[in-house]
């Protein structure tokens, strides 16, 4: 006997009230299912909750099962529907404050893996900072007060 035949004798005796032919399709897909749902569910123990409430759903339908399509085949379609509910109740996106946070720690992060206080690093900063003070004494009245409004004050042009 073929597989899709078996299910559908442990299906119609399912129906008829027998739990135990119901052991036995789930004894045959367990494995199968699990592995579809680590797919979308990538924690093992949350995938094996998922797979077992997959497998409930599934039994609590099958008095409506209508063998329009083979059992692994249904049983599949509500696997991955459990998964992808599991996903949208369990998977929050971060709100704007909290998205700011994780940036601003990022960024303080990062500053941490720095050390600027060498003394390489306040030497070139010195440096730096007198070339740009020279080049900016020796442009034009216009031209310096732009780039001081803009630049160190903070204005728009």
């Amino acid at each position: 006997m073929r597989s899709n035949e078996t299910d559908q004798l442990l299906v119609a005796r399912v129906q008829q009230g027998d739990r135990a032919a119901y052991d036995v399709l789930v004894l045959r897909y367990q494995a199968r299912i699990t592995n579809l749902v680590t797919r979308f569910v990538k924690n093992q123990t949350d995938a094996l909750d998922v797979t077992q409430e997959a497998f409930l759903k599934a039994y609590r339908a099958l008095p409506n099962f209508r063998g329009d399509s083979a059992f692994y085949t249904w049983l599949y379609r509500i696997a991955v529907n459990t998964a992808k509910n599991y996903l949208s109740l369990h998977t929050r996106r971060p709100t704007e404050v909290e998205q700011d946070i994780l940036e601003i720690e990022q960024i303080d992060g990062d500053n941490v893996l720095k050390d600027n206080a060498t003394p390489e690093h306040l030497l070139l900063t010195d440096e730096i900072q007198a070339t740009i003070i020279t080049t900016i004494e020796q442009l034009p009245e216009d031209l310096r007060v732009a780039i001081t409004l803009r630049e160190i004050e903070g204005l728009s042009y």
